[in-house]
């Protein structure tokens, strides 16, 4: 007779302790966990399906529920917990396929810009697109993410400085836009979300641009960027942390005042890739000042970097990369007889938040020029009155949106044995009131936010029912 009731009991206790997703907050110079105050190391890729060229109006890497499903899905086998995107439309619907991602505790890092007319830096001649046109496109991604628990931060650009005349022209509007994107937040979000830029592999310009981005000025404080991304592929096949100077990497930014990651990693001029450099991105000698990176890319394009390839339009197949980099990722999954490389954070999560000072701005910096003027007051009224465009939120999810509608093959073109479902590893079920606040570095504070279970509390009272009814 007790059997039915400690049934009951154990099907509460597992619905009432899915967490929801956490924000992610930066103290001094690491991201952490805004509620559990563990430290948060990124471990993703980057996701551009058709790659630039399939930008559009009508579509985005977020529009499609089905094909989100289908690729999140694969997203929780890899076992990462970030995805970077590179372009979306706000004015399509990323309601379902942000819920989907939060759902199998999967972040964004969302790039601002696009490639279509308007909506992006002309990195040769930006003062003619820095314009309130553009601002208002960069604003309205802003406004359609912010409300997401799960957008861990935004992009104000990506390699915009990439040779000597971007480094001549640029500097000044990249500062100046990651200025008017973090006082847009600070008025129409409740929480903080960080601002950063993701800066071309070369060494020229990389260094003294992180230092620029990083100062502040002594009239306008809000225009040091929040975090610093570096594309960086020289880890090529078999190296070590000297031979492929990732220990001149960790010198340079050592004394960084903000988080340092990969925004892109992953040489492809050695085939197949092998993945080694994500063993020492997580070392010791690496993790006190990089928290992490992602790997590009997801999606197999003409440049060759793809761990899947997109096939009969809406199938998908795997590549080798794909389980090389399940392998680091998620030692577990690997079928290897191998010992592959542990990725283990437990320990480094207990690295305490340390103080840092924000440099003061030089008036030059080496190789790149930053005395440009930029028009100073031009976002001032829409960071007044906003956008008025509409803010994405969590929506309720049934079983069938769980599901991948798709065939998933493996390169041998066989069927793929793995699962067909996401796994649900956080409970988006939406507050319909809440009086909680929490200040612009901790959990939502409107009805978009989400219950946080109890673990321990309904762990507790799950023994003793139990006990009882025993």
């Amino acid at each position: 007779m007790l059997v039915p009731f400690i049934l009951i009991f154990i099907n509460i206790y597992i619905t009432t302790t899915l967490a929801s997703i956490n924000p992610i907050i930066i103290k001094g110079k690491r991201f952490y966990d805004a509620v559990t105050n563990e430290r948060f190391f990124i471990r993703g890729i980057d996701y551009q399906p058709g790659g630039s060229s399939e930008v559009n109006d009508e579509k985005d890497p977020l529009s499609d529920p089905d094909l989100c499903a289908r690729d999140i899905l694969l997203f929780q086998d890899l076992g990462i917990n970030t995805v970077r995107i590179y372009s979306i439309n706000p004015d399509l619907n990323h309601d379902k396929c942000m819920t989907l991602l939060a759902t199998a505790g999967i972040y964004l890092i969302l790039d601002v810009n696009s490639p279509l007319e308007n909506q992006h830096l002309n990195r040769y001649e930006p003062w003619t697109t820095y314009n309130t046109i553009y601002l208002k496109h960069v604003f309205s991604v802003i406004d359609e993410f912010l409300q997401y628990n799960n957008t861990l931060g935004f992009f104000a650009g990506n390699e915009i400085v990439n040779d000597k005349r971007s480094a001549q022209y640029s500097p000044p509007y990249i500062k100046k836009l990651i200025g008017d994107m973090r006082r847009y937040i600070d008025v129409h979000s409740t929480r903080r979300i960080p601002v950063g830029y993701s800066a071309a592999d070369d060494l020229k310009y990389r260094i003294p641009l992180s230092k620029y981005l990083e100062c502040e000025d002594t009239a306008r404080k809000d225009c040091s960027v929040d975090f610093y991304g570096v594309n960086s592929y020289q880890w090529c096949g078999q190296q070590t942390l000297e031979s492929s100077g990732y220990d001149r990497l960790v010198e340079a930014y050592e004394k960084y005042s903000k988080p340092v990651i990969f925004s892109e990693f992953g040489c492809n001029k050695v085939l197949p890739r092998k993945f080694d450099e994500i063993t020492a991105l997580y070392s010791e000698s690496m993790n006190d000042v990089f928290s992490g990176g992602l790997v590009y890319e997801f999606t197999q394009e003409p440049n060759n970097y793809g761990l899947a390839e997109v096939v009969n339009e809406n199938d998908i197949q795997l590549l080798d990369d794909y389980f090389t980099l399940r392998d680091h990722y998620r030692p577990e999954a690997s079928s290897s007889q191998e010992p592959s490389s542990k990725l283990d954070l437990h320990n480094k999560n207990s690295i305490a938040p340390e103080d840092v000072v924000i440099p003061k701005c030089q008036k030059t910096y080496h190789n790149i020029k930053v005395d440009g003027e930029v028009e100073e007051n031009l976002a001032d009224v829409l960071i007044r009155e906003g956008t008025q465009h509409k803010k994405g939120k969590f929506v309720d999810l049934d079983e069938k949106d769980l599901e991948c509608k798709f065939e998933i093959y493996r390169k041998d073109g066989k069927p793929w044995d793995g699962p067909r479902r996401i796994e649900a590893v956080n409970d988006m079920s939406p507050l319909k009131d809440t009086k909680a606040k929490s200040g612009k570095h901790g959990s939502r504070k409107k009805s978009s936010s989400f219950k946080m279970k109890p673990k321990k509390a309904m762990t507790s009272v799950f023994l003793i029912i139990v006990c009882i009814l025993w």
